[in-house]
């Protein structure tokens, strides 16, 4: 598929699922909206990897049960290539250790297949823009497999990792969690964008984290 010409607002979207009916689903929701442009679709984890390098999306829709390579493994290696790529985990199975691993992996988002249409054109935006979208019933299952462990076991490491971070950083890491982009961060706390990048550059090493997602989940173990 050759690409569309990009715009300085148009978020551009690459659809990967192994379903023919899924995909054109999915396009017929997202390709109405004027500032989403829908630069490539996939079949299987290998594909997507090939159209991210040559068309450059800003958001991925990735299922997770696909061939030759799955979603999971798609995902780790896409953001090991591109670490600002905002992955939203689209799929049929919500269960823990899925939504966990896709978390851990870096994904911002992780919502299910029966999503309402303007829900996802919301979460489109809203990862594009740096934020973390899940759904309610993906949150509950997120909250109740954190707590379901011990809470001294769940929260002395996180809160150890949290406490090597300046107060201003801590602001940052907090803000993060709660589901702000950069540019609302740099508004909230009233510093710059480039400032609030090097925040979380900083945050990022100190955690030893990957992504912004892993921030979000050490703040909420120390919770």
């Amino acid at each position: 598929m050759t690409p569309l010409p990009d715009t300085h607002n148009t978020v551009r979207v690459l659809i990967v699922d192994d379903e023919f009916l899924v995909r054109t689903g999915l396009r017929l929701i997202i390709e109405g909206h004027p500032d989403i442009t829908i630069v490539a679709e996939a079949a299987n984890g290998e594909l997507a990897l090939d159209a991210i390098t040559e068309h450059h999306p800003n958001v991925v829709l990735m299922d997770i049960q696909m061939p030759v390579m799955d979603g999971l493994a798609a995902t780790e290696q896409a953001l090991r290539r591109r670490p600002e790529l905002a992955i939203i985990v689209l799929t049929t199975f919500d269960t823990d250790d899925l939504v966990l691993s896709a978390l851990q992996l870096g994904a911002r988002g992780f919502l299910l297949k029966d999503t309402p249409p303007a829900d996802l054109v919301s979460a489109i935006h809203r990862v594009a823009a740096g934020q973390i979208m899940l759904s309610p019933t993906v949150t509950q299952q997120l909250v109740t497999a954190v707590t379901q462990q011990p809470a001294p076991q769940r929260s002395i490491a996180a809160r150890a990792a949290l406490d090597d971070l300046s107060d201003r950083e801590r602001d940052v890491a907090e803000a993060i969690a709660n589901g702000l982009s950069n540019a609302e961060i740099a508004v909230r706390l009233f510093i710059s964008l480039s400032t609030v990048k090097t925040h979380i550059a900083r945050i990022l090493q100190k955690l030893g984290a990957d992504n912004r997602t892993q921030i979000a989940i050490r703040v909420h173990e120390a919770r």
